[in-house]
């Protein structure tokens, strides 16, 4: 599976065609779908920018975009930063009435286990976010993970073999534990191609969109999230 992550915490002017409103993001999602996405995960923000978990903000943006893309599974982040932010923001998610088919939440953050229960009871999925070593043993031991959706690796380090070799310990930690939850594994700017050729060669999902990078993987600055999309496309129908 592969995941389009349209926007996260960038700007304008990370990149001009970075997604904001319900609109932009809309008809970014049915471009990224066109280029090969089969989920979406989105930030929504509200009406200055800024990324938002208040209710408007995020029915107004699954509503638009599901408007474009019907039946395209769309995820939105629950991280701690995301106004109003800290376990304030829990409040919002409890106000939800449009509700996302999954949220990220990311095992690094202290309530991590409460937004898991609370998201779970709303009959929304969970993609559990982890990050390091740490992070994995700690999902392995919530009583809540056989009830995830999916394992979201996330590899943010820069350097490709260390980035490499922390992927490898989380997949370790989660084979020792018998995880048997589906795994998307992704880098970041520097990694973002190599881990999604990594994950490619271990047959996981992953996700590619400006959320991780502008870049091609000629290098080249993409000019949007479905050049990017179509770019991942290429790379696996190389591999096989």
């Amino acid at each position: 599976m592969l995941q389009g992550c349209l926007n996260g915490s960038r700007t304008k002017s990370f990149h001009p065609a970075t997604p904001y409103t319900p609109e932009e993001l809309a008809r970014d999602a049915e471009a990224a779908v066109r280029a090969g996405a089969e989920e979406l995960h989105i930030h929504p923000r509200s009406a200055d920018g800024a990324e938002s978990l208040a209710p408007d903000d995020i029915g107004g943006a699954l509503l638009a975009v599901r408007g474009r893309v019907p039946g395209i599974p769309i995820g939105v982040s629950t991280r701690w930063p995301i106004r109003p932010g800290g376990r304030a923001r829990q409040a919002d998610i409890r106000g939800w009435e449009i509700l996302p088919d999954y949220v990220s939440v990311n095992l690094v953050e202290e309530d991590a286990p409460e937004v898991i229960g609370l998201a779970l009871s709303k009959g929304v999925g969970i993609e559990a976010g982890v990050w390091s070593v740490a992070d994995a043993e700690r999902l392995v031991r919530l009583p809540e993970t056989g009830r995830c959706l999916r394992v979201l690796i996330e590899i943010n380090e820069q350097d490709e073999a260390e980035a490499r070799a922390v992927a490898e310990g989380i997949l370790a930690v989660l084979d020792r534990a018998g995880i048997a939850l589906p795994r998307l594994l992704h880098g970041y700017e520097a990694t973002k191609w190599p881990i999604y050729r990594m994950a490619l060669a271990r047959g996981l999902d992953s996700r590619i969109g400006l959320e991780d990078g502008a870049h091609l993987p000629s290098g080249e600055r993409a000019a949007d999230n479905a050049g990017l999309l179509r770019a991942a496309r290429q790379l696996a129908a190389a591999a096989g």
